[in-house]
């Protein structure tokens, strides 16, 4: 376990997410009587998959894997290769993105060798990510189910399933006082090399902001790139990326699009997308993770 946090130069109190093949490996992971009719519903409906269930956890589990907390985040990993392996493997397998620390999460093999090659002993190449964003992480251990991180299971299926769910501070992304209770609740997470100027606010006056503050950044002599969830936006000199037409294919080509933005050795990139729902919740608690700078249009 000390060699991922090692790899990753991943902070102690970051814990990890522990994947199983089946839902018989829960039992041995998670204090008995944890997993209730509500979190039975959950696994029904979307294991295997891109859900992580937090539990109060069994004395089994190391405290090195949870950062010393008294719960565990579990997940069953929807691709057959991730699962494959874990039934070879006979055990759970603590898993987190294969990233340095504070990087965009790996969508590509490249991606891993980019920031972990010499780091780690071998790449298992499953293809591309199907979805492009993690898990939705949802905590079980505080009596009524709370959102902790949105991700490729949006709020809104899992409402549908369980009825309404508690929504945790950091996951609009914003920052909070206390432990770190899952992946992806630090101030900062997924950040390319460029700085990030994330713009919100209503569409037609982000769309104007926008291209000011790029041909700023242009006359300054930075290298300035524009990324865009909602239109195509062109400024004389920066570069103009619409990330797709629709939340998947915002979800899929979001981290692919930073580290483009790195390979182009882009300085700044100025970035909108005005959606709160569905998977757009996941898209913009990344996008606020990544930023530098918020500005509200």
């Amino acid at each position: 376990m000390a060699k991922i946090f090692a790899a990753k130069e991943r902070p102690a109190d970051d814990p990890l997410i522990v994947h199983v093949s089946s839902v018989e490996m829960v039992a041995g992971l998670v204090a008995p009587g944890a997993v209730g009719a509500t979190a039975r519903a959950l696994m029904g409906a979307f294991w295997p998959g891109p859900l992580t269930l937090v539990f109060k956890k069994s004395p089994r589990v190391p405290d090195v894997v949870t950062s010393g907390l008294g719960t565990v985040a579990v997940r069953m990993p929807s691709h057959p290769v991730a699962r494959a392996l874990i039934e070879r493997s006979g055990v759970p397998i603590a898993a987190p993105s294969a990233n340095l620390f504070e990087r965009p999460s790996p969508t590509k093999a490249s991606h891993v060798l980019a920031d972990l090659d010499n780091r780690i002993d071998a790449v298992i190449d499953g293809g591309d990510a199907d979805i492009g964003v993690e898990s939705t992480i949802v905590d079980m251990s505080r009596g009524k189910p709370t959102l902790l991180r949105p991700g490729g299971v949006s709020l809104e299926r899992i409402e549908a399933t369980v009825g309404q769910v508690d929504v945790h501070v950091a996951s609009i992304g914003k920052v909070h006082d206390g432990p770190i209770e899952s992946p992806g609740m630090g101030a900062r997470h997924y950040a390319p090399e460029a700085v990030i100027i994330l713009v919100e606010g209503e569409r037609e006056r982000v769309l104007r902001r926008i291209p000011e503050l790029a041909s700023s950044a242009i006359k300054e002599g930075r290298r300035t790139a524009i990324l865009s969830c909602t239109a195509d936006i062109h400024v004389d000199g920066a570069l103009s990326c619409r990330m797709g037409t629709n939340q998947e294919q915002i979800a899929q080509n979001l981290f692919s699009a930073f580290r483009e933005m790195d390979e182009l050795r882009v300085d700044l990139i100025v970035a909108e997308c005005t959606t709160e729902a569905g998977l757009g919740r996941a898209i913009m608690n990344r996008l606020r993770k990544a930023a530098e700078r918020i500005i509200k249009a």
